[in-house]
């Protein structure tokens, strides 16, 4: 190996969901040299979780044909409550964790520093760092997994809160006694908007007698229904499908229209899996109920976009995170 090579820094971000782990490789400019994905296996507990993501860390670079030696840190965004000053994750209700020592446990297993963050902070810090450059000094990110959160930039820096558990916005309710969220409240943003809600919409609807052309595409019980079936769905003319995204798409605008209203930023970035796969369908009822929503006068000149970072917007941040906490 060439000299300037084995002495280049490199960082490891990844990030932890409720159903997969994803790791990158980056260098000093952000660029990514690779990446690994495994399930997260989240029903067998912290500690097998934990060291699955060691695992998958480790792999992404013996697959880059790096030595871990040459890694300065590794970013970890993970779900839920996260206390980022001791790097314990305080509840994230998609992994049934309570008060895990996650970075504690990572730096014993990995050898190398971890700093750890919410994953939508982390996702949010990405898309603002990489893909928008740091151009937007004052910008909400909003992303629509299999839960729903969101990361909150003021004046270029992430903003926290008094605890660091600012930013859930999934939590914001926006229809009072509506569906219950796994948090425990009714009719959170994420109860209405995130693959999960859309996804038990569907099969409730399915049971209600209702007719979609899913049934004729993956069997009666959906098994292995994807974001991606739900366009292709809509596509073909589905309007069962096309009805439950449009919903989606309505409380995701009252939602951005609140965040607009209270913060006023100049940029609102939407990602996560469901944009990925149904921004055509989305975005453009989004920015219109926003508009509806919005304040007058309030929405001069914001912009309300889909992210380009798709899945890479996590594991981008927890290379940000990785490179910010050594300087």
């Amino acid at each position: 190996m060439p000299e300037s090579t084995a002495k280049a820094d490199y960082f490891v971000g990844v990030d932890l969901g409720g159903t997969k782990i994803l790791a990158g490789v980056f260098d000093e400019k952000l660029s990514c040299l690779g990446r690994n994905k495994m399930s997260t296996k989240s029903d067998r507990g912290p500690e097998e979780v934990i060291d699955r993501i060691a695992r998958c860390a480790r792999d992404v670079i013996d697959e880059c044909d790096l030595d871990f030696k040459q890694v300065r840190a590794v970013g970890v965004g993970a779900p839920g409550a996260v206390d980022p000053e001791t790097g314990r994750v305080i509840f994230a209700a998609n992994l049934q964790w309570q008060d895990v020592p996650l970075k504690k446990i990572l730096e014993k297993e990995l050898g190398v520093p971890v700093a750890v963050e919410n994953d939508c902070n982390c996702a949010t810090l990405g898309v603002f760092e990489k893909e928008l450059q740091s151009k937007p000094r004052y910008l909400v990110g909003v992303f629509i997994g299999t839960g729903l959160g969101g990361g909150i930039i003021i004046d270029g820096k992430l903003y926290s809160g008094a605890t660091g558990t600012a930013a859930e916005i999934g939590h914001m309710v926006i229809q009072v006694g509506g569906p219950k969220c796994n948090c425990g409240n009714r009719g959170c943003f994420e109860a209405l908007a995130s693959r999960t809600a859309i996804f038990r919409a569907i099969h409730a609807a399915i049971k209600d007698g209702q007719k979609t052309l899913l049934t004729e595409m993956l069997g009666p019980d959906l098994a292995d229904l994807r974001s991606g079936d739900l366009r292709k769905a809509i596509r073909k003319g589905d309007k069962l499908v096309e009805k439950i995204v449009e919903d989606a798409a309505e409380y995701t605008g009252i939602a951005v229209a609140n965040l607009i209203n209270i913060l006023n930023p100049q940029t609102v970035v939407l990602g996560g899996g469901v944009i990925d796969a149904l921004g055509d369908e989305m975005m453009a009822i989004i920015v219109e109920t926003a508009e509806d929503y919005i304040l007058s006068g309030t929405n001069k000149g914001v912009e309300i976009l889909a992210s380009k970072a798709g899945d890479d917007a996590g594991i981008i941040g927890g290379a940000v995170l990785a490179r910010r906490s050594i300087k």
